[in-house]
């Protein structure tokens, strides 16, 4: 076996999060273009990234589930209906998510619970259930988006902080419990990415400059920039990596 074929995951079916545009669709064509056959999770109808992922030979298959909406059961629901339809389920990319900004003395209850259901307690017990069919077919890979504000406390953002720095809490306890299992966890923390997230910082020309000029690599990430990240996290080549968050940044923490 050549080391390239460690990254080969033909046969493999991969659950991402948010697949219907930006980092989510850009790393389930990824996925897509190494091997796997796709589901998807989103809330449109996510046909832009099915209409690409089957132009590579692959199988899609997409279910519109809000997130913020989705009690515990409907998570264990749409992994066993992944299952059911697609044969088996190999990995899963928790990208989802959501930010609210709002000074902290102003923040509401609806703001933090909001963010908090999608960016934590979804992860968590979309994991879960993931990995309660992984376990059970031999192993697989578990990886989450964290952020650069799992390390540092940002501005105006307290629930996305909060939750970004439990995505990385969780990384690392689920590795130690899955391990044993053959599944690996592992997390991407993206820097300053230009999503629609990130659109009102670009749009601010002081706020843009101040973020840029910390930047080593001089510029903002792009889908693209995630793309060999969550393929290696995603394939053999991974194997003996547990609990690691990997920032995608530029350099950004570096600085």
């Amino acid at each position: 076996m050549s080391v390239l074929d460690l990254f080969d995951l033909s046969g493999k079916v991969a659950l991402v999060t948010g697949v219907d545009r930006g980092l989510g669709q850009g790393m389930a064509l990824a996925l897509a273009e190494a091997g796997a056959d796709v589901a998807g999770i989103g809330i449109s109808d996510g046909e832009d990234t099915g209409k690409r992922v089957r132009q590579m030979g692959r199988r899609y298959f997409y279910q519109r589930i809000d997130l913020i909406q989705a009690s515990t059961a409907d998570l264990q629901t749409a992994v066993t209906t992944i299952v059911t339809e697609m044969g088996r389920l190999d990995i899963l990319v928790n990208n989802a998510g959501v930010i609210r900004r709002t000074p902290a003395l102003d923040f509401s209850e609806s703001d933090w619970d909001d963010v908090m259901q999608i960016n934590l307690k979804a992860v968590f017990f979309l994991s879960q259930a993931a990995a309660r069919a992984m376990s059970a077919s031999g192993g697989g890979k578990v990886i989450s988006i964290a952020s650069m504000l799992s390390y540092q406390g940002g501005i105006t953002v307290p629930s996305y902080t909060a939750s970004k720095h439990g995505v990385m809490g969780i990384t690392r306890a689920l590795a130690n419990e899955l391990a044993g299992q053959n599944i690996n966890v592992n997390a991407i923390a993206p820097g300053y990415m230009a999503t629609d997230n990130t659109a009102a910082l670009r749009a601010d020309e002081q706020r843009n400059k101040a973020i840029l000029g910390r930047i080593p690599a001089g510029r903002w990430g792009t889908p693209d920039d995630l793309q060999g990240v969550v393929v290696f996290l995603a394939s053999a080549a991974s194997d003996y990596l547990n609990g690691a968050i990997i920032p995608i940044d530029g350099g950004w923490l570096a600085r």
